[in-house]
């Protein structure tokens, strides 16, 4: 332990975790309204990118180290507390889990920053904004890098308020602030899961430190859930998934994810690609050695991963709002890496949520270039042509669409393929479904990503024809421009894009073989090779990333992406009136999508009524009743009734006083003569 301690510093660590949070007091301290604007917007996005690149730079010497000498860290930094036996402490474990996710997080949280210098130019919350996604930065630091729950449900709890605060950026918008809202209860439920699963790990193993619990695994799994004939490790695991589900959106807690694209769209790019909706995925990997124990609960994510990958797909065919046809990719990816966690191919999902943030991150941030270009115009359907206006922006989003639809040689190709392949070899009872659900999704997905990329790039130029264009823009950036050109961004926005364009295409075929076959995650991911072949069987047919690439060629997620991309260019480019067709035809189909199958409406018309029903009479009942009612105004009554006798005694004249003291000492005797 000691070589690995001198390998990886304390020190080091710190400074990667607090660096963004030191840029983002700085700036939302003295460059807002708050601290008395002592700083410009020069100096505020200075500072903030100073602190993340910094972060970024020791991560990646940290990733050298982990890669090239086996360095690892797992260690306490500071004691907090203790409350009985439950010992509260901010401590680090880094190992290659860890160290990768630390790459990506800073990573396209710089690309991030610089973007948002041209995206938010003109914005009156430009410091604020900073400030924001620099202390976002630092709460997914905190969330990766825990030895320990505690610190884990920290990171877990700070990702989910600083979301709630850049989704909600604009608050003028109303439209802004009920996504807030929805994004916070609805992850409110998750968590209450989450704290749940926690809890139970306390209450049996003694210990919220990651070490010491998977120690004790063995002990859980043998243990039964109090009352049931239920496994106390599957109820655990079910119990932190839940808290899965919510961060990263699986159905039914996906309902906040499309809605969050209200705000600006840097944070679509950090929230909903590359951080906050992975924490989640990252979370079940990290406890690997306790999903291994309980296959129902494997299943259970198995299932539930395949239902959202599939279902969210065909959401995002119908979407006009480019933001939106993202966000749903966005869903329908992380049900592909829930799936894959399902069947115990921990290091495929880890690997396609690496591939997946850069490619998605890419996307969100090339929709924000199509939108700055077009004037603030977010509808696809009054696009079209922007290829030769906005050649970077063009060819990158060209290059991220490939990448997500699994196009071969591709990043996207390397992890969607494996995940697939997984899904096949699994012996779980729901991985039929699964593998079903993960195969349909991969035409889906070329459809809808190929729909949008043809609508705003290529086929006729229509953004004179936009009926909005003339009422300005609803975020108050400027005015809508119906009569002028699309251009290209400025080099603050296009250099982000060139530089997550290159991972997207080249991060899968560099890594596969480390990350899934090699040691790279041997000592964070652990696999019941007996109980679960999939891992095992892929290895099997592994011979390297180009003979994958070619053999691809033949299998059927080949032929599915490329028939996707095949129907939208006939539907969208060369028969235009087919689409409208389909549309009449199946009205009630489209009704459901439009409606996303009526889920907002069971919310708010059924859950939320059954819960303002509960509330009422909690409040009428319990609180105005009891506590205000009984308790409280009962009290004082008791206490003024009490008083008003007492009051009679003190008359205040003095033969009252001499009346009762010759009656007291009257009584006195008479009770002593009584008892002798």
């Amino acid at each position: 332990m000691n070589t690995m301690s001198q390998t990886l510093a304390a020190s080091t660590l710190l400074v990667i975790a607090l660096a963004p949070l030191v840029g983002a007091i700085v700036a939302g301290v003295f460059g807002t309204a708050f601290g008395g604007n002592r700083i410009g917007r020069r100096v505020s996005h200075s500072l903030t990118i100073a602190g993340v690149a910094l972060s970024f730079v020791l991560s990646a010497s940290v990733l050298w180290d982990v890669v090239m000498h086996g360095a690892r860290f797992n260690d306490t930094i500071y004691h907090w507390m203790q409350v009985g036996g439950l010992k509260m402490e901010v401590g680090f474990l880094v190992d290659g889990l860890t160290a990768m996710m630390m790459c990506v997080v800073t990573f396209v949280s710089l690309m991030v920053h610089v973007y948002t210098i041209g995206y938010m130019h003109d914005d009156d919350g430009y410091n604020r904004f900073f400030a924001y996604i620099s202390l976002f930065t630092f709460s997914m630091l905190m969330l990766v890098m825990s030895n320990n729950l505690l610190q884990l449900f920290f990171g877990w709890e700070a990702v989910g308020l600083v979301s709630y605060l850049l989704i909600g950026f604009w608050f003028n918008k109303p439209t802004a602030i009920f996504a807030n809202m929805k994004a916070f209860l609805v992850n409110r439920v998750g968590d209450f899961g989450f704290i749940l699963g926690i809890g139970l790990i306390y209450a049996y193993a003694g210990t919220l430190n990651y070490t010491e619990i998977f120690a004790l695994s063995g002990e859980l799994a043998r243990e039964g859930f109090p009352g049931t004939d239920w496994m106390l490790i599957t109820v655990i695991c079910i119990c932190l998934f839940i808290g899965a589900m919510g961060k990263s959106a699986q159905f039914p807690l996906h309902v906040w994810l499309p809605d969050s694209m209200e705000g600006p769209t840097p944070i679509s790019a950090l929230i909903h690609a590359a951080t906050m909706v992975t924490a989640g995925i990252f979370m079940v990997a990290r406890m690997s050695p306790l999903f291994e124990l309980s296959d129902t609960a494997l299943n259970f994510v198995l299932v539930i991963g395949a239902i959202t990958a599939l279902f969210m797909g065909f959401l995002g065919i119908i979407q006009n709002d480019i933001k939106r046809v993202v966000a749903y990719s966005t869903l329908s990816q992380l049900g592909y890496m829930t799936v894959a966690l399902g069947a115990s191919a921990y290091s495929v999902a880890v690997f396609h949520l690496m591939t997946h943030a850069f490619f998605k991150a890419l996307l969100f941030l090339a929709a924000g270039s199509v939108i700055m270009g077009v004037h603030h115009n977010q509808d696809i359907r009054w696009m079209g042509g922007l290829r030769k206006y906005m050649p970077i922006t063009w060819i990158t989003a060209l290059l991220g669409s490939l990448a997500l639809i699994g196009t071969p040689l591709f990043a996207g190709f390397y992890s969607k393929d494996s995940i697939i392949e997984a899904v096949h070899f699994s012996n779980l009872p729901g991985a039929g479904f699964a593998y079903f659900a993960v195969l349909a999704g991969v035409f889906v997905t070329a459809f809808y990503s190929f729909r949008m990329y043809f609508l705003v790039f290529h086929g006729k130029e229509r953004f004179d024809q936009n009926p909005d264009a003339h009422h300005g823009d609803p975020h108050g950036h400027g005015h809508g421009h119906p009569d002028a050109h699309p251009h290209e961004s400025p080099w603050v926005v296009t250099v982000p894009l060139v530089l997550l364009a290159i991972p997207s295409v080249l991060i899968g075929f560099i890594t596969i073989g480390p990350m899934l076959f090699g040691d790279f995650f041997k000592d964070a991911i652990f696999v019941d090779a007996a109980a679960h072949p999939a891992m095992a069987e892929l290895a099997s047919i592994f011979h390297g990333p180009m003979a994958m690439a070619t053999h691809a060629l033949t299998t059927a997620p080949f032929w599915l992406a490329l028939a996707g991309v095949v129907a939208a260019y006939y539907m969208y480019m060369v028969n235009p009136a087919l689409p409208a067709a389909i549309k009449r035809n199946l009205m009630p189909v489209y009704t459901l999508l439009e409606n996303k199958y009526y889920m907002d409406w069971f919310n708010e018309n059924v859950l939320a009524r059954a819960t303002r029903g509960l509330g009422t009479a909690l409040w009428k009942g319990g609180d105005q009743g009891l506590i205000d009612g009984v308790l409280v105004n009962g009290s004082w009554k008791v206490v003024g009734w009490m008083a008003s006798i007492v009051r009679r005694l003190q008359s205040g004249f003095l033969y009252h006083y001499a009346l009762s003291m010759i009656l007291g000492v009257f009584v006195l005797m008479t009770y002593f003569v009584w008892r002798s």
